[in-house]
């Protein structure tokens, strides 16, 4: 399986938008400040994820999910999740 995933930094509230084919090890790699992109935001906690069985539809919806669309999309996804 190939996943999208959504990552809240507790740190600071902001989210990473990402794509692995191994969800749970790619979780302890940001939170263990593996991933040079987000080793200064830590610690994660996922908010949203989608799997797939094709690669390239996972990457085609992490791209997606990056663009203003696709984060009033997420927004309005998680719009309880948000409120807490």
């Amino acid at each position: 399986m190939h996943y999208v995933y959504v990552l809240r930094s507790q740190k600071d509230g902001k989210f990473y938008v990402g794509y692995t084919q191994n969800l749970r090890k790619r979780l302890v790699e940001h939170n263990r400040g593996h991933v040079q992109s987000t080793q200064h935001r830590t610690p994660f906690e996922l908010v949203y994820y989608e799997a797939c069985r094709a690669q390239t539809d996972a990457l085609r919806r992490e791209k997606y999910l990056k663009t203003a669309y696709g984060k009033r999309y997420l927004k309005a996804r998680m719009k309880d999740d948000l409120a807490v």
